[in-house]
């Protein structure tokens, strides 16, 4: 089957699991990558990484991240989000894919911090997919800071891919949620969704978390049946992605619907049915409605897959 060609599934050097517990020793001479909010620093299409001694990483206190290794060099991702840009636009922060940038004093010419969801298409297999690591990661310190055993503020631990709680001695460990992404099709047709807020036109794939004592599968019949009213028979599963907004994996399938007839649940704004013959259109520029899913997104993907026929 032809693999997906999508943002944030690709592979870096290592990871280099085994020197996290050590990895402050590495800092010296290693390459980092500063976040703001979730943001990645970059510079002409490629991540702007600095030196570990650079003057903007003074406002990440512990927020470290061992990456791992690439090319040779030790890599860090560092959260500073504690520094506080002037004229700062908090309107954009809050909008679906914040359009603004924002650069540091003294930074490298061209280097700001841009929104991944705009960048992920830009930046090479192995940059997307350290800075969606490092997003992720971050995205979970910053909701995971009391201990769940015993409520106690808990501390960062070396690597970073760790929290340690000093009172009753608890370790959490980030965690990942699980989501089926799926292209429900009844013969020549797509059913497309729209949740609330997404921006104006824009339509995707229907998706869900998977519940506790779920299979995958299992999710997918469940999700578009409640969220369209439709039943469909067997799944087929077609790839997945990394999605750091915030913490989850998408696990990509392809459905057929039993029946056409949508009967709308309110977790949706719309649904519709369309063909492969419009959306082929709308892929092409040649419609404007519905906007199709972003570029470099696994529904993107799976929808590209359909429409040449490998799925």
């Amino acid at each position: 089957m032809k693999a997906l060609e999508m943002a944030f599934a690709g592979h870096w050097d290592s990871r280099a699991a085994e020197e996290r517990a050590t990895s402050d020793s590495l800092r010296a001479g290693s390459q980092v990558l500063p976040l703001w909010r979730g943001k990645p620093q970059i510079a002409q299409d490629c991540l702007a990484w600095v030196a570990a001694d650079s003057p903007v990483l003074r406002h990440a206190g512990d927020s470290w991240l061992f990456l791992g290794r690439q090319n040779g060099q030790p890599r860090f991702a560092a959260d500073i989000s504690g520094w506080e840009p002037d004229g700062l636009d908090r309107a954009a922060l809050e909008m679906f894919a914040d359009p603004s940038e924002q650069t540091y004093p003294g930074a490298a010419p061209g280097a700001c911090f841009a929104e991944l969801r705009l960048a992920m298409t830009t930046l090479s297999a192995p940059e997307a997919a350290l800075a969606a690591t490092a997003r992720a990661v971050f995205n979970w310190h910053r909701s995971h800071r009391f201990c769940a055993a015993c409520g106690s503020t808990s501390q960062i631990a070396p690597g970073g891919w760790e929290r340690h709680c000093s009172s009753c001695g608890a370790k959490h460990f980030p965690r990942t949620d699980p989501v089926v992404i799926m292209l429900v099709t009844y013969g020549n047709k797509l059913l497309l969704g729209r949740s609330h807020g997404w921006p104006e036109g824009m339509y995707s794939a229907l998706a869900g978390f998977v519940e506790p004592g779920e299979t995958p599968e299992g999710a997918v019949a469940r999700e578009v049946l409640e969220e369209t009213g439709i039943r469909i028979g067997r799944a087929r599963y077609l790839g997945a992605q990394p999605w750091p907004f915030p913490n989850s994996l998408m696990l990509g399938y392809l459905a057929q619907a039993e029946t056409d007839q949508i009967i709308l649940d309110d977790e949706l704004e719309d649904a519709l049915w369309i063909s492969r013959e419009d959306l082929l259109a709308v892929m092409a520029g040649e419609r404007s409605h519905p906007s199709p899913a972003r570029k470099g997104s696994i529904a993107h993907a799976m929808i590209r897959h359909w429409l040449a026929g490998y799925a």
